[in-house]
């Protein structure tokens, strides 16, 4: 499979993008939900500066899939999260 570039032409955007891909590979190699868990407060917190961003703008297309994008990674960490809580 071929790994296609970030087509969200955003500074922010581009530095988080590689953080965050960062802490997902990790999530995806580690075995118990513990250590799962402990990778997704981590990948919450880098979500949050997305979702966070003073740049934002909803009339830029950029923003809102990059908010679309951060939206559906930080569901992921919380019910990562949640499955911890149940083991």
């Amino acid at each position: 499979m071929q790994e296609s570039k970030s087509k969200i032409s955003c500074p922010t955007f581009q530095n988080q993008e590689v953080v965050i891909k960062d802490i997902t590979e990790r999530i995806n190699k580690t075995k118990d939900v513990r250590g799962k868990a402990r990778f997704a407060l981590e990948l919450q917190r880098e979500v949050s500066v997305l979702l966070s961003c003073p740049d934002y703008n909803d009339k830029n297309l950029d923003c809102k899939n990059c908010h679309f994008i951060a939206d559906v990674r930080k569901k992921t960490a919380d019910l990562i999260i949640k499955a911890q809580k149940l083991a």
